[in-house]
């Protein structure tokens, strides 16, 4: 029987460790908009350092320097969404200036 149980058991942690996560991160406010999401990046830039402190004067072990990174999280946000729309946005427009490049095109051949 406890065999049988093992699998749900698993299931079940996997489900509960995954929801608290989803919490966290949406009462966080990373699931927010753009300045919702830099603002709380700001705050984990101004969390991180101090704990990353404490942890090495505890542990006696230092971590290697954090990277820089160059470029702004609200610029990025959605990027790709917002390209994929305009493309669809002017879609239209696109293909019928193609159509009459390609009439044009024929009528020069007949001519």
């Amino acid at each position: 029987m406890a065999a049988k149980m093992l699998p749900v058991l698993k299931l079940a942690t996997k489900m509960t460790i995954a929801g608290g996560a989803l919490y966290v991160a949406y009462d966080a406010g990373l699931l927010g908009g753009s300045e919702q999401g830099s603002e709380v990046l700001e705050k984990a830039k101004a969390a991180i350092p101090p704990a990353v402190d404490e942890w090495v004067k505890y542990f006696g072990y230092e971590l290697p320097a954090i990277p820089k990174v160059g470029f702004s999280p609200v610029e990025a946000w959605n990027s790709g969404v917002q390209s994929s729309i305009s493309v669809l946005s002017s879609g239209p427009t696109t293909v019928g200036d193609y159509t009459n490049q390609g009439l044009q095109y024929l009528k020069d051949l007949i001519k």
